[in-house]
C-alpha cells in the first residue's frame, strides 16, 4: 500500500474539524525523515488540544497494533509547549529501550515544570532499571538512573507524586540504597511514599521483604493491601499463598482481583486449586481474573516455555 503524501496527512491534522480517523493516524508510521521533518516543521499550527488527541490516538493505535511505530513523533513531542503532550509522548515510548531516552527522561524529570509529566518520566526510568538489574544496561547508564531517582526521592521540595514514582522506578535495583531508600520511605509518615515503598518491594525481589508484605495484607489501607497483594505475586514466595487466598474474602474487589492475580504468578497446587474453586464465582470480574490466572499458571508451567537469556539492549532498534 503506498503512503499518503505526508502534506495532505498534515492538512487533516491541522484542520480541527476534520475527524482523527484510525487509518488516517497510522500513515504517520515509519514515515521517511524527511516526511518527519515537513510534520515537525507544521506541528506548532496545530491546536494545543488538537495535538493532545493526535498523540493521544497515536499511544493508542500503537497498543493495538505492534506493526505501527511512532517512536519518532513521540521523541519530538517529548519538548511540546504542552505539558499533556510530553506526557502522553512518555508513555508512548514505553516499548522503546534504546538508551539514548535516558538523557532525555532524566532532563525531564528534573528540569520540566510539570508534576505530572515528571512523574511519568521517573516511571519511564523504571524500564531501564529492569533492564540494569539483569545486566542489559551498562554500568554508566545504570548509575545515571539510580543518582537521580535516589535524588529525586529524597528532595523535600518536590511533589510527592513525583519522588514515589522515582522511588518505585528504583526498586528494581539490587543496591543497598535502594534497600535502605525502600525502609526509610515505609517507616516515614508520608502514606503515599510508604504505599510506594510497598510497590518497590516486590520490583526488588527480595525475600527479605516477604515480612513486611504478609503484614500490609492486614492493613486498614485497600490500596496498601492492593499493592502488598501485587508486591507478593512480584515475589513469587509460594509461603505467601495462604495469606493471599484468605484475602480473596476481602471486602474490596481491586483488592482480591489483586490476590487472584498473585495466585496466578506464584502457581503451585495449593494456588492452582484456589484459582480452580473461583471459576464457578458468582462474581464475573472474579470468575475472569481466576480465568486468567489459571492461564498465566499454565504459561509458566509450560516446558516449551524459554526464557531467553541471550538479549542483549542495543542503542537502537531492529
Amino acid at each position: 500500500m503506498t503512503s499518503s503524501n505526508i502534506k495532505d496527512i498534515i492538512a487533516v491534522l491541522v484542520d480541527s474539524a476534520q475527524p482523527l480517523t484510525s487509518s488516517g493516524l497510522g500513515e504517520l508510521s515509519n514515515r521517511s525523515e524527511a516526511d518527519r521533518e515537513v510534520l515537525e516543521q507544521s506541528w506548532a499550527t496545530i491546536e494545543p488540544k488538537r495535538r493532545q488527541q493526535i498523540v493521544s490516538r497515536l499511544v493508542e493505535l500503537s497498543e493495538d497494533d505492534v506493526e505501527l511505530n511512532f517512536d519518532e513523533i513521540f521523541k519530538y513531542c517529548l519538548k511540546d509547549p504542552e505539558p499533556e503532550v510530553r506526557r502522553r509522548a512518555i508513555e508512548g515510548l514505553w516499548e522503546n529501550e534504546e538508551t539514548s531516552l535516558i538523557t532525555p527522561l532524566i532532563y525531564i524529570l528534573e528540569q520540566d515544570p510539570s508534576a505530572e509529566v515528571q512523574a511519568a518520566a521517573a516511571t519511564a526510568l523504571g524500564k531501564f532499571t529492569t533492564l540494569a538489574e539483569h545486566g542489559k544496561l551498562r554500568d554508566t547508564h545504570m548509575i545515571a538512573i539510580l543518582k537521580v531517582l535516589l535524588t529525586t526521592l529524597a528532595d523535600t521540595a518536590r511533589p510527592v507524586e513525583v519522588r514515589r514514582r522515582a522511588l518505585e522506578a528504583a526498586g528494581p535495583l539490587s543496591q543497598h540504597e535502594v534497600k535502605e531508600a525502600i525502609t526509610w520511605a515505609y517507616e516515614g509518615s508520608d502514606a503515599k511514599l510508604k504505599i510506594g515503598a510497598i510497590y518497590a518491594m516486590g520490583k526488588n525481589c527480595d525475600p527479605d521483604w516477604l515480612p513486611v508484605l504478609l503484614k500490609e495484607l492486614t492493613s486498614t489501607d485497600a490500596e496498601m493491601r492492593y499493592e502488598a497483594a501485587n508486591a507478593l505475586g512480584e515475589l513469587g514466595e509460594e509461603t505467601a499463598v495462604p495469606h493471599l487466598i484468605e484475602l480473596i474474602k476481602d471486602r474490596d474487589v481491586d483488592v482480591r482481583l489483586a490476590a487472584i492475580q498473585a495466585l496466578g504468578k506464584i502457581g503451585g497446587k495449593e494456588a492452582e486449586e484456589c484459582l480452580e474453586q473461583h471459576l464457578i464465582s458468582s462474581n464475573e470480574a472474579i470468575r475472569q481474573a481466576a480465568e486468567d490466572a489459571l492461564e498465566e499458571m499454565e504459561t509458566w508451567q509450560d516446558p516449551l516455555f524459554v526464557v531467553s537469556d541471550t538479549f542483549e539492549v542495543d542503542d537502537h532498534r531492529q
